[in-house]
């Protein structure tokens, strides 16, 4: 792929992000297995559609990739159903629009309904590692490392610390933080200041993809180029790692989003978040 080049939006490029994705929440739930043993963290492959259980209540916890590789049958849905109901879990599906017809008409039937968007992006490696070469570093401003493997307590320290105006959500960031220091195929990334971590940001390889994550950084941190700093340093990782593609998810519309683009990503799709409709007047 040129440094310029973005491959089309379509199946093709929907099944490697969908993949890139599906592999990196298979390892995150495999690392809060080996973590946490006693949560029941735990996958499954069902026709290429993964189902992932990472405890109730957790974002993890649902379908990626269903329809993306096969239709959906009747029996397959019963089976993945089957997977988080034994669990406790409620029933969550994310589904690419460039999925078999028959998942959205399986899921209708079902009784499901979409209530969840999310813009999934994409720009090549080599474009952004080329532009960030040509831009002139700055002395006085951040620093990128990889995290060392003794670090993990502190990179998830940090991204939380990112979080600390939504004192609810505190520990669960610290949490989630934990489990992707320790996920297989994930590199931990700091920003730093004078040699102090002020941002924190997540490289998850597979397959020649590489999804970004785990962007955060400390409130005394902010508006002095560290996630930009973040961005470019993981995308020169990635490529000399072999990959060509870079992908970031966010809710539509969002500073997220609109940063993104300001990077030279682009919308490959919306993608569906699917759940049980809740039944009328309350199941009575």
């Amino acid at each position: 792929m040129s440094a310029d080049s973005y491959p089309f939006a379509d199946l093709t490029l929907a099944r490697r992000l969908e993949g890139a994705e599906a592999h990196a929440n298979r390892r995150f739930v495999e690392a809060r297995a080996s973590l946490k043993p006693e949560s029941g963290a735990t996958w499954c492959d069902v026709d290429g559609a993964f189902a992932m259980f990472d405890g109730v209540g957790s974002p993890l916890t649902q379908t990626f990739g269903l329809g993306m590789t096969a239709p959906l049958t009747p029996a397959a849905l019963d089976t993945l159903e089957e997977f988080f109901r034994t669990r406790g879990a409620e029933l969550f599906h994310e589904v690419s629009p460039l999925a078999d017809p028959s998942v959205f008409a399986l899921l209708s039937e079902r009784g499901y309904e979409p209530f969840e968007f999310t813009s999934v992006m994409y720009r090549p490696c080599a474009q952004a590692v080329a532009s960030a070469t040509s831009e002139s570093p700055s002395e006085s401003g951040p620093t990128v490392r990889l995290a060392r493997t003794d670090e993990a307590a502190r990179w998830a320290a940090t991204g939380a610390e990112g979080w600390s105006e939504y004192p609810e959500l505190a520990a669960f960031m610290l949490d989630m933080g934990d489990v992707s220091a320790h996920t297989e195929d994930g590199y931990c990334f700091f920003a730093e200041l004078s040699g102090t971590p002020i941002a924190t940001g997540l490289a998850l390889l597979r397959d020649g993809v590489v999804l970004l994550a785990g962007a955060s950084t400390v409130p005394s941190g902010r508006k002095q180029g560290a996630q930009r700093a973040l961005l470019h340093a993981r995308l020169a990782f990635a490529e000399r790692a072999g990959a060509d593609l870079a992908m970031m998810c966010a809710q539509p519309g969002s500073a997220s989003q609109r940063n993104a683009e300001r990077h030279g990503f682009r919308i490959a799709y919306t993608r569906i978040k699917w759940r049980m409709r809740p039944p009328a007047n309350g199941g009575a």
